[in-house]
């Protein structure tokens, strides 16, 4: 294959091949996400996005099946060689084995991976086709990255803990285990109704089995499969989830060649420094042995390079690690976020493609609210919903209980105590509010657990709307700044124990850092020289008068803000004092001369690294993640709790049906405290709720639906019965008492004569590519007809429309009475094909079917 023509990694988006006959061929894009045990897999992904193609790696993964020969290996292992020489050093590496696939590789195939046995026939067709004559069983397991193995048509494979999948063809049934969460079975029945929508045209039905004794019916039919049970459950088999402490095991060896020899030397383990990393060098970095990554320097031998996967397999085997450990091997500037986040200290200006005017450089605008409202994506990069002007409520945790702060001193915070800021403003006309819970460096464990019970007693006031965002003294983000327009003063002192602003202490030190109303904090220092630095303003209130000292390096800007704070914290005389001409009383009233930092301090360079999010999850007590990369508003489910890290703060989302909202929090704190790249704990974390989200979240994802969550039914509306019509159920049942299944016996052997009993309709319009097993295959009916005209579609539009429930043709399923429509009356009443409609969302097609007459 001549990979220079029309090389795919000059468009963005997902492209696969699979080893075929010592060769790699193209699979449909219809057909991603299934993969043969017997194959191999080279899959190429480029960034859509023209903003992220600039400077942005291309990821390029090797994937091996289970039961894949040394000839589909080899054919793999060429193939991806070739690829890379093609697209240059801008490309991630990974090795990928069945079942072990990485974060990375897994969220390209939503809502999951199916893996098939066996492998294609060697006369591979590009044909259309719907397979309703297939009898199979799918094993569903999963959280966040869920995968479907066929596995025997057998009770023997079912346990308490997974999802099961009977596929029947125009019957689809979905059995959970008794152990499996809800959040489990809402994403198993996501990948059924995919698997129907995209192999079935969306013309099959959706049967789910939640409690067998309350769904006899689907039992019937299963049994009538798969014969009768005899026995218990087996136990599901035990997660083996890697936690963040398991993952922050990480040590980097040095790799280089001494004569004929491989040294393998290893160098460093946490915290981990970029300068260790040599450009002429070659490097491993293991990570607790889960995931070994490869980093080429760009003055690396060419014969390093393609000496990278085996290098690694070498590595995994001489430390004993599973073969199918997980290989990523990336270029000297052009390393994966992960990568880089596994270093304390990571710059891009070693980077060829290092972007110009990055997020280090200080921002300075004038806020434009209305421009905020509208582009979250600017509210989210300058971490402002508004400019600050909305209402604001402040209350101060005094004896484990809020007490309102009076408004003319909002702006006045004592480092011994916690408060709770309440902000409302209109976004949209719609109000919404961002509750700040603030917490002093001296405030005690039960005073921050006070703030903690009375957040959630405000948040149930007002109906579960709040906002939560977890700030701590001194880490203050942009917007609690500009809540209160620069005159945030922060006080050493307990609440209480100062007058207006005042002390009993004669002489106190405050520092002011910060340019305008969304940036200026002032906090009190002890008061002596050694706190003063040349690039802030400090104020020094003594009995008499209060001077204002300006360092060298500050600006007018600094000048003005500072001139507006000394008004809450001194009414003394004022004296302005420049460094270096200082009178004795000032240098007296701080108890003398001392060195101090003289130095312009530079701007704090802001990592540039990419936002990430990840599923949460506990496993044995320990923080378990799943990362989703190239994430969209699709990967939040009601169901999860998803840290987002934007590595200025971490939102943790909350949906609205996930059981563990009271770990968010702790989960964040892990998070950072366990994170390689020696976060601050003091990051600000922010609870958002689902159907709540505010635009500095919003705006770190690429489009947002704001509608997207407002009529989609639950797990349990599906479990109760509009999917599963009852129509077909009757009939396949009917059939089925057609026998005496009494007679049957119990070892499973009831399949052969129940495929007779199960005969389905075929259809002859296709869509996919069809796939001959050549072992292990799914199991086809030899023999197949039309069990009903109902099913294949045919009723007259008159049947259908307007008609209530009562009314309607006996079978016909009332919550889908569109589907029995002819596919030509279907198109000229919706517009549209079947196979459009239902790939739409779902309460799109409740609207459509109201205006109608089929609702």
């Amino acid at each position: 294959m001549d990979i220079s023509k029309g090389l795919p990694g000059m468009q963005g988006g997902l492209h696969i091949w699979i080893s075929e006959n010592r060769k790699m061929v193209p699979v449909p894009e219809g057909a991603y996400g299934n993969f043969f045990e017997e194959h191999c897999y080279v899959i190429l992904h480029v960034p859509q996005s023209p903003k992220a193609t600039q400077g942005a790696s291309s990821d390029l993964h090797y994937w091996v099946g289970k039961q894949a020969g040394a000839e589909a290996q080899g054919a793999a292992e060429a193939f991806q060689q070739r690829l890379q020489d093609e697209l240059g050093g801008q490309t991630v590496l990974h090795r990928e084995a069945q079942g072990h696939e990485s974060d990375c590789f897994c969220s390209y195939f939503r809502p999951g991976i199916i893996y098939r046995k066996g492998g294609l026939a060697s006369d591979l067709k590009h044909v259309e086709t719907n397979l309703f004559n297939i009898q199979r069983l799918l094993h569903i397991k999963g959280r966040k990255h869920v995968s479907a193995t066929e596995v025997e048509l057998s009770w023997n494979s079912f346990n308490k803990g997974d999802i099961f999948l009977l596929d029947l063809g125009k019957m689809m049934i979905q059995w959970n285990g008794p152990k499996t969460s809800i959040s489990e079975k809402a994403r198993g029945l996501a990948l059924t109704y995919s698997l129907r929508d995209r192999e079935r045209g969306g013309r099959a039905q959706i049967g789910v089995v939640d409690d067998e004794a309350k769904a006899p019916d689907l039992m019937q039919i299963m049994e009538a499969v798969l014969g009768r049970r005899v026995g218990s459950l087996r136990a599901a088999t035990p997660s083996k989830d890697i936690n963040q402490l398991q993952k922050a095991n990480v040590r980097l060896y040095h790799v280089y060649e001494k004569g004929k020899d491989l040294v393998v030397l290893e160098l460093a383990t946490p915290p981990l420094t970029q300068d260790l990393l040599q450009e002429e060098d070659f490097y491993i970095l293991d990570q607790g042995g889960f995931k070994i990554y490869v980093w080429q320097g760009r003055m690396s031998s060419l014969q390093e390079r393609k000496a990278a996967f085996s290098r690694a397999v070498g590595f995994i085997q001489a430390k004993g690690y599973p073969t199918y450990t997980n290989v990523e091997v990336v270029n000297d500037g052009a390393e994966s976020a992960a990568f880089k986040q596994l270093f304390r200290t990571w710059s891009e200006k070693r980077s060829r493609n290092q972007k110009l005017g990055g997020r280090d450089k200080s921002i300075h605008v004038k806020l434009d609210v209305g421009k905020l409202h509208t582009q979250p994506k600017l509210a989210a990069q300058l971490r402002m919903v508004d400019d600050g002007s909305g209402k604001v409520e402040v209350w101060c945790i005094q004896d484990l209980h809020r007490q309102p702060v009076d408004p003319k001193r909002h702006g006045q915070l004592c480092a011994g105590n916690c408060y709770l800021v309440l902000y409302t403003y209109q976004r949209l006309g719609r109000v919404q509010y961002i509750l700040y819970l603030w917490q002093g460096h001296q405030a005690t464990a039960d005073e921050i657990e006070a703030l903690n019970s009375n957040a959630e007693e405000l948040d149930v006031m007002y109906g579960g709307v709040l906002v939560q965002e977890h700030v701590t003294m001194g880490s203050e983000p942009p917007h609690f700044l500009a809540i209160f327009q620069g005159q945030l003063v922060i006080f050493q002192e307990r609440a209480g124990h100062h007058g207006k602003g005042q002390s009993a202490s004669t002489t106190r030190l405050f520092q002011v850092q910060g340019t305008d109303s969304h940036n200026t904090r002032t906090m009190e220092v002890p008061a002596r020289a050694s706190s003063l630095n040349s690039s802030d303003i400090f104020l020094l209130v003594t009995a008499s008068v209060c001077y204002l000292w300006f360092g060298k390096g500050c600006n007018g800007d600094q000048r003005e803000m500072a001139r507006v704070v000394v008004t809450v914290i001194s009414r003394k005389n004022e004296e302005t004092v420049l460094e270096g001409q200082e009178p004795p009383h000032f240098w007296e009233a701080l108890g003398g001369r001392a060195p101090y930092p003289s130095n312009k301090r530079l701007p704090e360079e802001v990592p540039s690294f990419q936002p990430r999010l990840f599923e949460c999850s506990s496993h044995m007590g320990c923080l378990v993640l799943a990362e989703v990369v190239f994430f969209s508003q699709e990967d939040l489910d009601k169901y999860d709790i998803m840290l987002l890290d934007t590595w200025q703060e971490i939102f943790l989302w909350l949906g609205e049906a996930a059981s563990e909202w009271k770990e968010a929090v702790a989960w964040g704190q892990e998070y950072l405290k366990t994170h390689l790249a020696g976060r601050s704990p003091a990051t600000p974390i922010v609870l958002v709720k689902q159907g709540h989200e505010p635009p500095t979240f919003i705006g770190w994802f690429f489009t947002w639906d704001p509608y997207k969550w407002t009529s989609h039914p639950s797990h349990k509306e599906v479990v109760d019965g509009s999917p599963a019509a009852a129509s077909t159920i009757s009939e396949i049942t009917a059939e089925v008492n057609n026998f005496r299944l009494s007679r049957w016996p119990g070892n499973g052997r009831a399949g052969a004569m129940a495929l007779q009993a199960l005969k389905g309709s075929q259809d002859s319009s296709e869509n996919d590519l069809v796939r001959s097993p050549k072992s292990g295959g799914s199991r086809t009916s030899s023999s197949v007809s039309s069990t009903s005209a109902t099913i294949n579609g045919g009723l007259r539009r008159e049947q259908l429309m307007h008609q209530a429930v009562e009314d309607l043709p006996e079978g016909v399923d009332p919550a889908r009475r569109e589907f029995y429509l002819s596919d030509s009356d279907f198109q000229d009443i919706f517009g549209k094909s079947k196979e459009e409609f239902y790939s739409m969302a779902t309460w799109r097609q409740r609207q459509e079917k109201k205006q109608l007459g089929f609702f």
